[in-house]
């Protein structure tokens, strides 16, 4: 029984141990931290998204779309890569004949075009010289039956000709004007684009420096935290030990309290017990003196009716003997002096100082924290080369000025272009006009002759307007890879080559240059963000901070002795049985005061005269004797009755737990440093973890940032595509559609000029039928000279 309480108080510091030292420390321990912060960081990269041109759609996207087909009918050879590729590092090693082969469907239809040029014209010359010979233009026509027929069928087949002459015409001055609107906006397209790639390549290194400046969101947050870690710290030591120590000090000041009771009742148990020897003494003589005066007087023959009351008076005497009972003088001995603490003060004194704890540690860490601050206040040196060692930093400046130069450079070059394009388009619009000039001749000249036709009675009948038809028609159809000094991958020292193709299409999806670049093989971004060194310095300095509970006392010197005294003071021991003993025997055997009532009346009953005065005297002296005495030794009794049983009940306990206060203290003091020294290490992992997911959010932020957002390349791509748009859907297809049409008019020209000759014989006079034979030959006519025509 008295070791069971000690072994309590082991095993209850041993589970609190057990406690803090099982807890994880990144679950329920880092509860008062918590987790990291959501920090805001700032977009570094810039949004950069050059907007595409697109041609509008118009009613002469059918034509290029035939003219695309026609062209790809001419070229059918796919694209000669290995040529393309020789052409562009070896030109020497270019053989005139792989070019013409694959060019064949050029060649072709450069050498109908020259065949064209040299045939229209000479057949042309020749005709004049027939006709400068009056050699050519054909015999008069003899009427017959079919000639209205055969004269409508060469009109008709005139006249579709010329409409589609005068359809690829107006096409022709369409696409010549829609190419001259479109040079003037895709000239000032060029030196945009050079603008938007400068804005991309000279963007990158600033936005990186951007993203390697925000290293102060997390240096900030860490800092503003690092001012609270301290007291934070002691506020979770607090937290954690309070309920022992709280439990502990207040078990000391319940013993405190008990010790003082104890020790009061102890002393007043001795007083009572000095005081009722002492009045024992004063009332033995009285007593029996009142005794032995009764019975001299009861036994008087005279008494009539004493029997009674002489029993009583034989019984007078004491009854508890307070002689008798136990000494404490030596558990007095041992609590002399006892207490000599204030338990009261002391605990309050005890609460006061535990719940100073946070205040405490944060004075005892403020020169650990000033360290850790100038350790976080510094910028990694891993971060610092982040930006000068990226691939193409050195060239980026370079790339940049080069742009510039070439937007500036280019701005002359596209007002020569544009006067160029004033000129190539007043040239087209006189082919056009040539063109059309022979289509208004044609129109002309069949609205003539169609008017003479109607207009005469004799078919013979030459008349002006059917001659100057016949005119118009002769006069109007005389005829007319990459090399290595251009590598990117060696520009950018790149560790693998760079497919120009894919990194085009990795482009037009939005990729970055990182994916683009495949800098992940050249440019190891994990070591600019391996912050190791930077947290290992941090862990280092958190290592150094110390919180001292030492001055915790949990128990004065004072109050250790006075609960030492009490513990070996033997109150246990005392025989307070013995003490009851005597506290249960009555003071005086009979009762005082119904002796005396007995005496009094026997007083009255006596014959004798002075035998009754001094039953009379002896009645009233045993009032005096119970009022005086009795009570007073009663009310002794009953103190020392009440002290007595405190005592009984208490004495046996006092001592375990004593004990147990004592092995609670002396345990809880030297475990209270080790205590305190773990949760601050577990308090210190949890901060290091809360204020690493700082950093790790910035490293993370980073990484996304650079290889997800940082220089999108989408304005290389959309300068590629809008330069194919330019050259292609805004310039070349107009282009294209323009010689189309002039093509298509002049290879028109043929059937022109033959049906206008075929169908101007019928607008000519016509001879009539003669019966004899040689009347069915045809005289020659005279086709006026084109010189000589006057109109």
């Amino acid at each position: 029984m008295v070791r069971a309480p000690g072994l309590l108080a082991a095993l209850l510091g041993l589970g609190l141990a057990l406690a803090l030292a099982l807890r994880p420390a990144g679950a329920a321990d880092c509860g008062a931290l918590g987790p990291a912060e959501r920090l805001a960081f700032a977009p570094a990269a810039k949004t950069r998204w050059l907007a595409p041109r697109v041609r509008a759609p118009g009613p002469l996207d059918p034509l290029y779309g035939t003219v695309r087909r026609f062209l790809s009918v001419v070229q059918l050879n796919p694209l000669p890569a290995e040529l393309i590729k020789a052409l562009l590092n070896e030109p020497s090693s270019v053989k005139a004949d792989e070019v013409v082969r694959y060019e064949a469907g050029y060649v072709v239809c450069a050498v109908i075009t020259g065949l064209y040029l040299l045939v229209v014209p000479t057949a042309g010359l020749c005709f004049c010289c027939c006709r400068c010979r009056r050699r050519c233009g054909g015999r008069v026509k003899m009427e017959h039956k079919t000639m209205a027929c055969e004269r409508g069928t060469l009109m008709a087949f005139l006249l579709l000709t010329t409409l589609v002459l005068l359809i690829g015409v107006a096409t022709a001055f369409v696409t010549n004007q829609r190419t001259h609107e479109q040079m003037g906006p895709s000239a000032k397209a060029l030196p945009e684009t050079l603008l938007s790639l400068r804005g991309l390549v000279s963007d990158v290194p600033q936005e990186l420096q951007a993203v390697a400046q925000q290293f102060s969101l997390p240096q900030e947050q860490v800092l503003e935290e690092l001012d609270g870690v301290s007291r934070s710290i002691g506020n979770v030591i607090h937290t954690q030990l309070k309920s022992t120590v709280y439990e502990v000090l207040a078990s000391v000041l319940s013993l405190g309290q008990t010790l003082q009771v104890s020790v009061d009742q102890l002393r007043a148990l001795n007083a009572t017990s000095a005081e009722l020897q002492e009045g024992q003494q004063a009332l033995a003589p009285a007593v029996q003196g009142h005794r032995e005066r009764l019975l001299a007087l009861l036994q008087e023959p005279g008494c009539r009716g004493c029997a009674e009351a002489l029993d009583r008076a034989h019984a007078l005497e004491l009854g508890a003997d307070f002689s008798q009972v136990p000494s404490v003088d030596d558990a007095l001995h041992r609590l002399k002096g006892v207490p000599e603490a204030n338990f009261s003060s002391m605990v309050q004194e005890e609460n006061s100082t535990f719940n100073a704890l946070p205040a405490l540690a944060a004075l005892q860490t403020a020169d650990v924290i000033r360290e850790l601050k100038k350790v976080v206040a510094q910028q990694p040196r891993e971060l610092r080369t982040l930006v000068e060692a990226f691939p193409g930093w050195e060239a980026a400046a370079h790339w940049s000025q080069a742009l510039e130069e070439m937007e500036q450079s280019s701005r002359p070059y596209l007002k020569e272009v544009q006067r160029y394009e004033k000129y190539r388009w007043i040239v087209g619009c006189v082919l056009c006009s040539v063109v059309l000039l022979v289509v208004v001749c044609n129109l002309l000249g069949l609205n003539l002759g169609i008017w003479g036709l109607c207009n005469r009675e004799d078919p013979s009948h030459s008349e002006a307007k059917g001659e100057a038809g016949a005119r118009f028609l002769m006069f109007a159809d005389t005829p007319g890879n990459l090399p290595s000094s251009m590598n990117l991958s060696q520009l950018l020292g790149l560790k693998k080559n760079l497919s120009v193709l894919l990194a085009y299409q990795q482009c037009k999806q939005g990729a970055v240059l990182w994916t683009v670049l495949q800098l992940n093989d050249s440019y190891d971004l994990e070591k600019h963000l391996d912050i190791s060194q930077y947290t290992a310095k941090l862990q280092q300095e958190l290592q150094k901070l110390k919180v001292d509970v030492k001055n915790l006392d949990l128990l004065s010197p004072a109050a250790r002795q006075d609960l030492e005294a009490l513990q070996s003071s033997g109150l246990e021991s005392i025989h307070y049985p013995g003490f009851l003993v005597e506290i249960q025997k009555p003071v005086v055997n009979i009762s005082v005061e119904k002796l005396a009532q007995e005496l009094e009346r026997l007083s009255q009953t006596q014959g004798n005269t002075v035998l009754g005065q001094q039953l009379q005297k002896e009645a009233q002296g045993l009032r005096n004797l119970h009022q005086e005495k009795l009570l007073l030794q009663q009310s002794l009794v009953a103190k020392l009755n009440l002290s007595v049983h405190a005592l009984a009940s208490s004495a046996p306990l006092l001592q375990p737990e004593t004990s147990n206060v004592l092995d609670r203290v002396t345990h809880l003091e030297g475990e209270l440093p080790t205590w305190a020294t773990r949760i601050l290490k577990n308090e210190s992992e949890c901060f290091l973890t809360r204020e690493m997911g700082y950093f790790s959010q910035y490293v993370a932020w980073v990484r996304e940032e650079v290889t997800q957002r940082i220089a999108t390349c989408q304005p290389l791509s959309g300068a590629l595509d809008n330069g194919r748009v330019i050259l292609c859907d805004m310039a070349a297809d107009p282009w294209n559609a323009f010689w189309f049409c002039l093509g298509w008019c002049t290879f028109l020209l043929i059937p022109s000029v033959i049906f206008a000759v075929k169908t101007s014989k019928y607008f000519r006079p016509i001879r009539k039928r003669l019966s004899s034979a040689s009347s069915e030959e045809t005289q020659l006519f005279h086709i006026p000279r084109v010189t000589s025509l006057k109109l």
